[in-house]
Order: structure tokens, then sequence, then C-alpha cells
């Protein structure tokens, strides 16, 4: 197990002018793509239109997102997250370090942007291209999520058992947008994240009758 980690959020570098206008930049293009899907749907909303809305140039668009489906499914939270469980104690189980940051970064999400969550989640459920993508980068989260894995196991990141259990995690995270976009939002997002977690940590018992 490595040591934990002593920094905390008042003690990183603040971000420098570049980074900011680049995540500005990012920032005003979803908010122009989920403000057009919501007008006139998913594929009647070109990255043309995108780019206008967002007052920027369909080139810089695709320097952000390299597909429409890109600016769906990304977000600021996987940096976070990884930040994140890099910070909790080195001696606290894996499993409720996981289950305390993904809380905390839907509850920020949750707060900072309540209907663009579920439209993204919707979109997962209904657009088979948004779904395609979704399932592709879960490799790059898979990769973010291993090499913390590693950290705190002492093992290799590139070790078949660890990407095995990393891209198990990251496939049960995905199917709580699903099943909750499935299912009207009706339950609450951080109880389906208990939910999942609990699965990891006990596993699959029979249901009992």
């Amino acid at each position: 197990m490595t040591a934990a980690r002593t920094s905390t959020p008042a003690d990183r570098p603040q971000l420098g002018l570049r980074e900011r206008k680049k995540i500005k930049t990012r920032m005003a293009i979803r908010t122009a793509t989920y403000a057009l899907i919501q007008e006139q749907g998913y594929d009647a909303t070109t990255i043309e239109q995108i780019a206008d809305r967002a007052e920027v140039s369909p080139s810089t668009v695709f320097r952000y997102f390299p597909t429409k489906e890109d600016i769906v499914l990304t977000d600021e939270y996987d940096t976070m997250m990884e930040e994140e469980l890099r910070l909790r104690p080195a001696d606290e189980p894996w499993l409720e370090s996981l289950r305390y940051v993904l809380k905390k970064a839907i509850g920020l999400e949750r707060a900072e942007e309540p209907e663009t969550t579920r439209l993204r989640a919707h979109l997962m459920v209904q657009v088979p291209a948004v779904r395609s993508r979704m399932i592709e980068s879960m490799s790059v989260t898979g990769r973010l999520l291993r090499g913390v894995i590693a950290e705190r196991t002492g093992r290799d990141a590139d070790e078949l058992e660890v990407r095995v259990y990393a891209m198990c995690l990251i496939g049960g995270l995905s199917e709580i947008s699903l099943y909750w976009a499935e299912n009207d939002y009706q339950e609450d997002l951080a109880d389906l994240v208990d939910r999942a977690v609990d699965v990891f940590e006990h596993g699959l018992p029979p249901k009992s009758s």
C-alpha cells in the first residue's frame, strides 16, 4: 500500500489562464450541444449548429471533441474522481473510497447540472451511437482507474487482474446510469451507487424467496 497523500484541494496549484479558457470553451460547447438537443433532438443537431451556438468554429469543436457523441459523454468529473481517490486515506478500504468519491461526484454534478445529468443518461439509452461510444470510452476511464488501483494495492497497472477489476467497476458504474434512465429516474442516483458498490463488495447472493 502506498502512503496517503497529505495535500488538500486548497494546497493544489490554481489553474493557469490558458487551462481556464480551455475549460470554459469545453463547457460552452457542451452547453450549446445540450440546448440544441433539447430543442430539436440528437440526430438533427449538427456540429456546425453547435459551433454557431457556442460562438466557436467547427474546427474548434473537433479539437476538443472528436465526435458529437464525445460532447455528450465527456465531463470534468473523471479527472476529479481520479484525484479525489488518490487523496483518500491509504488504509481506507478501497470500496469505501470508491463509494465516497462516486457519491461526491454525483452530488456535484446533480447540484450543477441536474437536467444535463438526466439528458445524458437518456441519450445513453435511446441513441445507439452514444451508447456505442460510451463503451469505447470506458477504456479511457478504465486506464485512469487502473493507475489508482495499482497504487492502492501495490500491483502493476498493466496486470491482468488489475485490468479486469477496473473494467468490471467501470462497466458496473455505467449500468447505473442506464438503469436510472430506463426506470424514469425514479430512484435516487446516490442510492443506486450504494447498491452497485454493495454488489462489488459482497457479490450477488441468491434472492431470498
